[in-house]
């Protein structure tokens, strides 16, 4: 696969176009875009968004990863554009390190999921005890597909995994070019 750094007009007529909420209805333009794109050897996946749901953003990552490993001949390249906050962070993590760029001004948000749950604990103590263990489960296996996420990300790049959960639950933007000094992403255009 190549590999090499990518000029600005590399980037001028993206195949798949998306902004706003990462969700189902961005998911199915994605698929369209995608689809479409079939016969294109670079398919530029170019993004602007404020977040959303970061299980959708797996879900395009692994559409992503999928046809990377099925077509290796083509080329799969990331370029954020203004703000690529959490869930696009997500996205962003499935592209090979060398396939990612920002536009100048971009950032990026790496955060912790997060969980709005309540737990009514009423009934037979077993009951109570299965309820609990439940959300406690779902708990731990946010954070492990969280921390696998991050893992993507910081790959190849000067950046631990430890640094990330150390700045993951305060919100960390990540400046363009400070994202490629740090080895975040390929350049910078």
């Amino acid at each position: 696969m190549d590999t090499s750094a990518l000029p600005a007009s590399a980037f001028g007529t993206p195949a798949i176009l998306l902004s706003g909420s990462v969700d189902q209805d961005m998911y199915r333009d994605f698929r369209r875009q995608l689809d479409a794109a079939a016969e294109r050897d670079l398919v530029v996946v170019e993004l602007t968004t404020l977040g959303g749901d970061p299980e959708v953003a797996r879900m395009m990552g692994e559409d992503i990863r999928f046809n990377t490993e099925m077509s290796p001949d083509r080329r799969f390249v990331f370029l954020g554009k203004a703000a690529i906050y959490s869930a696009g962070t997500t996205l962003m993590s499935f592209f090979a390190r060398p396939n990612r760029y920002l536009t100048r001004g971009t950032r990026l948000m790496v955060h912790e999921r997060k969980l709005a749950k309540t737990v009514e604990l009423n009934g037979p103590l077993t009951t109570c005890i299965a309820s609990v263990k439940a959300a406690l489960h779902e708990i731990e296996c946010s954070i492990e597909i969280q921390n696998e996420g991050f893992g993507n990300l910081v790959q190849g790049s000067r950046v631990s995994l430890e640094e990330v959960l150390r700045r993951a639950p305060e919100n960390w933007y990540i400046e363009a070019v400070e994202a490629q000094e740090l080895g975040l992403i390929e350049g910078v255009l």
